[in-house]
């Protein structure tokens, strides 16, 4: 399918994703300063690795196998800590933040996994609300937050349903479902389209770009170069742990 082929959305020309990643006038939800990590058996994971991610952008996170994506995703949800250099979501820094105050930043964040990580014995609302309930939130809120991003990602008619008896597509609209139910202020998307094939890849990227446009943060780090070509978003192109490239309007590959 081709990019903005009967889904109904609209790419409107003063999307935060359509903007220069220079704005300083926006409120930043990722600041990278001077970030290095190195693991302890002396890799070189980041090196120097200076980025900002303004509110409502749509970043396309790109690079070869071992560029450093993944320990990047990692220092965004504090699964890892930098090495050197400062990692702020939402103003705090990940470095110096207090153990007993992690759960509580995760919160603005949810992720969403190539191979999707659902629970299989617990049906599609079961999934989402879990999401909720690890973190406290009070039974009378969790329903209607389930029912509604179930409506959003086009799920409640599969609410009980189990996630084998879901297909791909639908096993990963159910993981967007789960990364939205707590209101995060960032989306990380890590490879939502692996495991799908061309035709399902596009409803989900469709499904991220229609979130993206009602206000929340985008990162997807993808291999998916006919998605990222396409849709012509911010790219930002990690080599050797460096940010070698960081271009509004971009394609997957570099175009000089």
């Amino acid at each position: 399918m081709a990019p903005g082929s009967s889904t109904g959305l609209l790419r409107h020309p003063t999307l935060a994703g359509d903007r220069p990643p220079e704005t300083t006038s926006e409120r930043l939800v990722l600041a990278l300063r001077d970030v290095a990590k190195t693991y302890p058996n002396g890799r070189a994971a980041l090196r120097d690795v200076n980025l900002t991610v303004p509110e409502g952008d749509f970043v396309f996170l790109v690079g070869p196998s071992g560029a450093g994506k993944t320990t990047l995703i990692k220092l965004l949800i504090r699964d890892e800590l930098a090495t050197a250099g400062q990692v702020l979501l939402d103003g705090q820094d990940l470095g110096r933040l207090p153990r007993r105050q992690v759960p509580r930043v995760r919160r603005k964040v949810g992720i969403v996994f190539q191979d999707y990580k659902l629970l299989p014995r617990k049906s599609v609302w079961e999934n989402v609300a879990f999401a909720l309930e690890v973190t406290g939130t009070p039974g009378r809120r969790i329903g209607p937050a389930v029912d509604r991003v179930l409506r959003l990602v086009g799920l409640a008619a599969q609410a009980r349903q189990l996630p084998t008896q879901l297909s791909g597509g639908e096993q990963q609209r159910t993981a967007i479902a789960r990364a939205l139910v707590h209101d995060p202020r960032l989306i990380i998307a890590d490879e939502p389209t692996g495991n799908l094939d061309p035709l399902i890849s596009w409803e989900i990227i469709q499904l991220l770009l229609r979130i993206n446009e009602m206000g929340t943060t985008v990162l997807m780090a993808t291999h998916n170069a006919e998605v990222v070509t396409a849709l012509r978003k911010r790219v930002v192109g990690l080599e050797d742990g460096r940010v070698v490239r960081d271009e509004v309007g971009g394609a997957y590959h570099r175009e000089d």
